[in-house]
Protein backbone atom coordinates (compact mmCIF):
# COMPACT_ATOMS: atom_id res chain seq x y z
CA UNK A 1 0.00 0.00 0.00
CA UNK A 2 3.34 2.29 0.03
CA UNK A 3 2.06 4.23 -3.31
CA UNK A 4 -1.38 4.31 -2.01
CA UNK A 5 -0.57 5.69 0.68
CA UNK A 6 2.22 8.33 -0.22
CA UNK A 7 -0.98 10.06 -2.76
CA UNK A 8 -3.54 10.37 -0.08
CA UNK A 9 -0.92 11.71 2.41
CA UNK A 10 -0.20 14.11 -0.87
CA UNK A 11 -3.59 15.16 -1.38
CA UNK A 12 -4.05 15.38 2.15
CA UNK A 13 -1.26 18.04 2.24
CA UNK A 14 -2.45 19.70 -1.17
CA UNK A 15 -6.13 19.73 0.36
CA UNK A 16 -4.45 21.49 3.84
CA UNK A 17 -2.41 24.41 1.99
CA UNK A 18 -5.98 24.82 -0.15
CA UNK A 19 -7.76 25.16 3.14
CA UNK A 20 -5.33 27.48 4.14
CA UNK A 21 -5.33 29.78 1.06
CA UNK A 22 -9.15 29.43 1.16
CA UNK A 23 -9.11 31.38 4.37
CA UNK A 24 -6.55 33.62 3.71
CA UNK A 25 -8.33 34.83 0.46
CA UNK A 26 -11.27 35.27 2.82
CA UNK A 27 -13.97 33.54 0.24
CA UNK A 28 -16.29 31.36 2.08
CA UNK A 29 -17.51 29.68 -1.29
CA UNK A 30 -13.62 28.36 -2.09
CA UNK A 31 -13.99 27.72 2.16
CA UNK A 32 -16.29 25.29 1.80
CA UNK A 33 -14.83 23.27 -1.31
CA UNK A 34 -11.37 23.13 -0.02
CA UNK A 35 -12.75 22.29 3.55
CA UNK A 36 -14.90 19.19 1.31
CA UNK A 37 -11.58 17.97 -0.28
CA UNK A 38 -9.75 17.64 3.18
CA UNK A 39 -12.63 15.92 5.00
CA UNK A 40 -12.49 13.73 1.69
CA UNK A 41 -9.21 12.86 1.83
CA UNK A 42 -8.86 12.68 5.27
CA UNK A 43 -12.20 9.92 5.63
CA UNK A 44 -10.63 7.88 2.58
CA UNK A 45 -7.25 7.87 4.64
CA UNK A 46 -9.20 6.87 7.91
CA UNK A 47 -11.33 4.39 6.03
CA UNK A 48 -7.76 2.84 4.38
CA UNK A 49 -6.00 2.54 7.65
CA UNK A 50 -3.35 5.44 6.31
CA UNK A 51 -2.15 7.80 8.80
CA UNK A 52 -2.87 11.53 6.92
CA UNK A 53 0.66 12.55 8.48
CA UNK A 54 2.77 9.14 8.05
CA UNK A 55 3.54 6.61 10.46
CA UNK A 56 4.63 7.12 13.63
CA UNK A 57 7.98 6.73 14.19
CA UNK A 58 8.57 3.93 16.75
CA UNK A 59 12.37 4.33 18.34
CA UNK A 60 13.57 1.68 20.14
CA UNK A 61 13.95 3.22 23.50
CA UNK A 62 10.02 3.70 24.00
CA UNK A 63 9.53 0.01 24.95
CA UNK A 64 8.23 -0.98 20.94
Amino acid sequence: MGGFAKAIRERVRVARAAVAAAYESGDAYEVAVAQDELDEMLRLARINGVHPDGEPEISASDGS
